[in-house]
């Protein structure tokens, strides 16, 4: 009989090197877009030490920011700051306020 070895991994979410969920995302297509954007300056005829430079530049940049958010904002911390900023700061209310103390005598006087 066969003895299968149980997934302990599952329902945790995807870490690598402290990176963790969409940071790892960021991260990968970062350096991904880093590396593109060289060898188009490389294809153009751009110095080759100006275009391992800026990419260097590029890719510390990069690497340094995204553990940066990593580490402040955490795991789903992203995605909450975004919402955050989606959300409405005040409900601004303009129905007058004699309106909301009228008694409910009838339901078909109370109109809106």
């Amino acid at each position: 009989m066969k003895s299968y070895h149980i997934n302990k991994g599952i329902g945790r979410t995807v870490e690598f090197k402290g990176l963790k969920a969409q940071y790892l995302f960021i991260f990968a297509g970062g350096l991904l877009g880093v590396l593109i954007l060289v060898m188009i300056m490389y294809m153009i005829g751009i110095n080759s030490y100006v275009c391992l430079f800026l990419g260097t530049g590029g890719a510390s940049l990069l690497i340094w920011q995204t553990f940066s958010l990593n580490a402040k904002y955490g795991e789903h911390g992203l995605m909450k700051a975004a919402s955050k900023k989606r959300h409405p700061r005040f409900i601004i209310n303009r129905m007058p306020a004699y309106r909301y103390l009228k008694l409910k005598s009838n339901a078909k006087s109370f109109r809106l």
